[in-house]
């Protein structure tokens, strides 16, 4: 374990290092005659920067702790998709061309700046703006009123906190208010691993503006310690019906169904919630993470929705979910269930988005 630690470390410092270089060496075309006290500021701008991450645990009460691991996590990114390209664009021009180095590193520098501001520009713009997602699915039972078809809107991976702080947040509301649904689904990580900023960034008064009724359940960033009610109370004072392996049908169309999270050693599993419910009513099931959708199919289940895989949020993240999950993002029927995942309203870590884009998901549904 400490050996994997030391590794990790030397790993990540060499990384620094790496940046660092370049960083210099484009100063350094600019201008030649930077003085070298300037090397040992940047240095320390690095190590700062890079151990900020360490710090939004530390000072998880402040929101600039979080803002500042954010943003040193964006620009670590962005180098690791800048930094190589340009290097092999340079190695290759040094070889097969006459241009004169200092030039060659200036515009190199430029251009890998440009690059990073686009690409910046790009992957904020992905994590802030969200889309509307909308998906059809029939459902061979009838309602448990008798009505013909609802609106159902789902929301997963909010992440409320410093950084999808008080404006995404009423984006949301927004958004979810103008599809005027009959329900409202929440599966799983509506905080951002603890209610500390949820609560001082005034998320629970904004989500109470929604205008329909709200159903949720918990994800493997919704802390809950044993013993600790603290976030289900929180949560339940933001307007939500928390369902923690609960089954409910009462004044409602169909029977909902929301289970603990995968992580949670506790909870029940799909078979055992759902011999809880009346098989003939429409049955659907809040699982946050998609994992063995054949035993929710065997189950009974007619719709689960799911989040947790952000369908990757940054390239090239978005093939290894592909491969982890048998639906990772979108729609999939298996059997006589319609899996939806969505990449979620909100974003982990850093505040951006790469090949990915946030996203409200409208399920429009029409019983036998």
């Amino acid at each position: 374990m400490v050996i994997r630690i030391i590794i990790s470390l030397l790993v990540y410092h060499g990384f620094l290092f790496y940046i660092g270089w370049n960083l210099w060496r484009g100063i350094q075309s600019f201008k030649p005659d930077v003085k070298k006290r300037w090397l040992i500021v940047l240095s320390a701008g690095l190590l700062i920067a890079a151990w900020s991450m360490f710090f939004r645990f530390a000072f998880s009460e402040y929101a600039w702790a979080h803002w500042s691991a954010g943003i040193w996590l964006v620009f670590a990114y962005l180098m690791v998709l800048v930094l190589p390209a340009t290097n092999a664009a340079v190695l290759l021009l040094r070889l097969f061309t006459r241009i004169d180095r200092r030039k060659l590193t200036r515009s190199a520098t430029a251009a890998a700046l440009t690059l990073t501001v686009v690409l910046g520009g790009i992957g904020t713009y992905s994590a802030y703006s969200p889309v509307v997602k909308t998906y059809d699915v029939a459902i061979g039972k009838p309602a448990l009123d008798g009505r013909k078809s609802m609106k159902i809107v789902m929301a997963a991976d909010t992440h409320f906190g410093a950084l999808s702080g008080p404006s995404h947040a009423k984006r949301l509301v927004k958004m979810i208010n103008e599809q005027q649904p009959d329900l409202v689904l929440f599966p799983g990580d509506l905080v951002d691993d603890d209610i500390v900023q949820y609560v001082k960034q005034g998320i629970p008064e904004i989500l109470r503006g929604i205008e329909a009724p709200v159903y949720a359940s918990l994800g493997n960033h919704d802390r809950l310690e044993a013993g600790d009610t603290s976030l289900i109370s929180t949560l339940k004072d933001s307007g939500m019906i928390m369902l923690y392996d609960d089954v409910v049908s009462d004044d409602l169309p169909v029977t909902l169904i929301g289970r603990k999270d995968r992580t949670d050693p506790g909870r029940m599993s799909v078979a055992e919630l759902a011999a809880q419910a009346e098989p003939a009513t429409p049955l659907i099931l809040l699982d946050h993470q998609p994992y063995e959708l054949e035993l929710a199919a065997d189950a009974g289940i007619d719709l689960e929705v799911s989040g947790h895989t952000h369908r990757g949020q940054i390239f090239p993240a978005n093939f290894i979910t592909n491969r982890i999950y048998e639906n990772d993002w979108g729609y999939l029927q298996k059997g006589q269930m319609h899996s939806i995942v969505t990449s979620g309203y909100g974003f982990w870590g850093l505040p951006l988005r790469m090949g990915t884009r946030s996203e409200l998901a409208v399920i429009n549904v029409n019983f036998e």
